[in-house]
């Protein structure tokens, strides 16, 4: 496995919308495995293949349960509001508030290509939402009223 490159803010790959991955081989799980490690080398919960330089609908959730592998996905159904703070590996000390579904059901393929549907909420929703918007080209920011800095929300904290 290798650690890939991170691309970050103002790359254009970021606000790309990304093509559907038509052939599973053994190159998209090597490249599966990497993402992996590249987001965990990061501290990340998930990494979106733009993120690392190809526009192709793949992405990778691990909020601490397990990894899960998005390709293709697709959001089936959205249910209820939550607000959360977000930030991104490919906007370094940025964060801000996102809106975001409370619950939503996904259907997705794995790296073998097999299809799956699974229902998340709460935060594992909304990670895989954030991560999801990458692969149309849509960075958090773009969805946020005010940007706060590491240091601002540490002042925050404080007050």
């Amino acid at each position: 496995m290798a650690t890939l490159e991170i691309r970050t803010i103002p790359d254009p790959i970021l606000q790309q919308p990304c093509e559907p991955v038509t052939e599973f081989s053994n190159e998209l799980g090597q490249f599966l495995d990497d993402m992996y490690e590249t987001m965990v080398a990061a501290d990340g919960v998930g990494i979106a293949a733009p993120q690392v330089g190809h526009l192709k609908q793949v992405a990778i959730v691990d909020i601490g349960d397990g990894k899960i592998e998005f390709i293709n996905p697709v959001v089936m159904e959205k249910r209820g509001i939550q607000m959360n703070l977000e930030g991104c590996l490919s906007i370094p000390n940025q964060y801000g508030e996102v809106e975001r579904s409370y619950y939503i059901k996904v259907k997705y393929r794995d790296r073998n290509g097999k299809t799956y549907i699974m229902e998340a909420e709460d935060f594992l929703a909304q990670a895989i939402q954030h991560e999801l918007d990458h692969l149309q080209g849509i960075l958090f920011t773009t969805k946020v009223d005010k940007i706060y800095t590491e240091e601002e929300l540490e002042r925050l904290d404080v007050e």
